[in-house]
């Protein structure tokens, strides 16, 4: 008896030990926390078997995340959460195969403290956009000025080296967010190990294995300081090898398992979602995109989702309903003819941004630098200038075409695209230091030096039209509410005139966005007519801050 009473006691203790441990595991706010389960069995096919397997989390304050686990292999598998308060969090979870013990109805608890990093994150929380605004913000409210590098076939080709000297080349240039792609598509038929996300149409099989890498690289992105924008399902329906892109070749179910799938493995990241990548959603392909948005983001705390569409196309105003899409991206395409330039300056973004819901407008895929060996820096710059002042400001995409493709190699060809004969592209290293390349990183940090997400198209300063004198003279103006500060992009030498209230002052200045250097000004102002010559035979930004 005497040994059986220290038995209970002993028991009771550790039993005390091991609830304790259970509840005193901690982790930083804003950091991922992964959940991992054992199924009590091996499915077939876990993503059909499993209608649904998920978790109920509620925060410190009372306030409650729905978010899905996914498998990950064998008996496998993980839900991840990003937490965003401090203090003691539960959960529940729940198995559409409620006789799986291992996944059905498991509950438990864990501590989120403060977080001690010196990443932007970890100062000011991930990244939302606030019902009203036409940019994106940390959750502490810090507006955050989207400038991000097109590295399609990065998550999926490099090594890890590779990955490390990209990420850190981009933070240190005034990059905060890559963009690239998480599955096979026409662009790559499989990553640096031969393998694929999923194989099959119908009823796809998942490679949890190919997934692990895209994991480790959306880490590194995070590691680094940088926002993560990754493409769940490429969608262009056309060209070599679109059989290959999942928001194409998949039916719409298929579509669906798939983005959601990788969702739930990379919720635990700060993301920008890109539902389809370079897809037709408009005609005949609407309802399928809107259903899809439903069903992967509809009933789910998500971060924020946008689509990229492909070139001159514009899905704001069909759009505009959808709940889910929190960011109204596009793409001007590769080319510096006029038609092109008039619909970044003159099109749908600058003519309709004031009559639809607020959101931030992002040209995803301006001119890439070095396609076609033929769209220089100075293109880049045009078309990043004129976009990110085309409508209110919110940010700008670079691209190059050495870094998208991931070439690794002097005379290595892009896969499933037509290659200039005889010519290939310069690989990713060389890209990166491109005049370009250095030039949106010195936009980045120029603009966020003063408070842009103030500033909206006010296109009655100008006045008269550069353009009837040529189509790529286009000088685009914005302005705060109260004409306090004034901002304009003039794409080379002439001179122009503003109107401007002869009782305000301004400090006046030149930005050069070739070096990044500033330059005093000078100007005249007669009956409230301010006249400006540019300084040099080149592109130029120039600033009015009222004193």
């Amino acid at each position: 008896m005497k040994n059986l009473k220290y038995l209970i006691l002993l028991l009771s203790i550790c039993t005390s030990n091991w609830s304790l441990a259970q509840t005193t595991a901690t982790h930083p706010i804003w950091s991922k926390v992964e959940l991992s389960f054992t199924s009590d069995k091996v499915y077939d096919n876990a993503i059909y078997d499993v209608k649904e397997f998920r978790a109920i989390f509620t925060s410190p304050t009372g306030l409650t995340k729905k978010l899905n686990g996914f498998w990950n292999g064998d008996k496998d598998w993980k839900i991840r959460l990003l937490p965003d308060e401090t203090g003691i969090w539960t959960y529940e979870t729940f198995c559409s195969d409620e006789n799986n013990n291992g996944l059905n109805a498991k509950s438990g608890k864990f501590e989120v403290v403060q977080n001690q990093g010196n990443k932007p994150f970890d100062l000011h929380g991930t990244v939302t956009v606030n019902k009203g605004d036409y940019h994106i913000s940390y959750k502490d409210g810090t507006p955050f000025f989207f400038t991000a590098c097109t590295a399609w076939n990065g998550a999926l080709k490099s090594t890890d080296e590779e990955w490390d000297t990209y990420l850190n080349h981009r933070q240190e240039n005034q990059y905060n967010t890559i963009q690239y792609v998480t599955t096979q598509w026409r662009g790559c038929e499989k990553n640096a190990e031969g393998k694929q996300a999923y194989s099959g149409n119908g009823q796809i099989k998942i490679d949890p294995e190919f997934f692990a890498r895209i994991d480790n690289k959306t880490d590194k992105i995070n590691a680094q300081g940088l926002l993560a924008s990754p493409v769940l399902l490429w969608a262009l329906p056309k060209g070599e090898g679109k059989h290959l892109s999942p928001g194409y070749a998949l039916p719409t179910d298929d579509a669906v398992l798939l983005a959601k799938y990788i969702v739930a493995r990379l919720q635990g990241n700060h993301v920008i979602w890109i539902l389809g990548g370079d897809g037709d959603y408009k005609n005949e392909n609407e309802d399928r995109w809107k259903f899809i948005g439903k069903e992967v983001f509809g009933d789910i705390d998500n971060a924020p989702v946008t689509l990229h569409p492909h070139g001159s196309a514009w899905i704001g105003e069909i759009y505009k309903d959808e709940d889910w899409l929190d960011i109204v991206a596009y793409q001007s395409s590769h080319n510096n003819g006029e038609w092109v330039v008039n619909w970044i300056n003159k099109g749908p973004m600058a003519k309709t941004w004031h009559k639809l819901p607020a959101k931030p407008l992002i040209n995803m895929e301006p001119n890439y630098e070095e396609l076609g060996f033929k769209f220089t820096a100075e293109d880049v710059r045009n078309a990043s200038y004129w976009s990110i002042f085309a409508s209110p400001l919110s940010g700008i995409t670079y691209g190059a075409n050495g870094i998208w493709p991931w070439i690794q190699k002097e005379k290595e060809l892009i896969e499933n695209h037509h290659n200039p004969k005889g010519k290939w592209p310069s690989t990713w290293r060389k890209s990166i230091d491109l005049p370009g390349s250095k030039q949106i990183g010195i936009l980045s940090s120029f603009i966020q030096k003063y408070p842009w997400w103030t500033l909206k198209p006010v296109s009655k300063i100008l006045i008269g039209d550069p353009t009837t004198n040529g189509f790529n003279r286009f000088i685009p103006v914005v302005s705060d509410n109260s004409r306090s500060l004034i901002m304009g992009y003039v794409p080379q030498a002439m001179d122009f005139s503003l109107r401007l209230d002869e009782r305000h002052n301004y400090k006046f200045s030149w930005f050069d966005p070739i070096v990044g250097k500033v330059h005093d000004g000078d100007y005249q102002n007669n009956g409230g007519v301010a006249h400006f010559s540019s300084p040099t035979d080149q592109d130029w930004v120039f600033v009015l801050e009222r004193i």
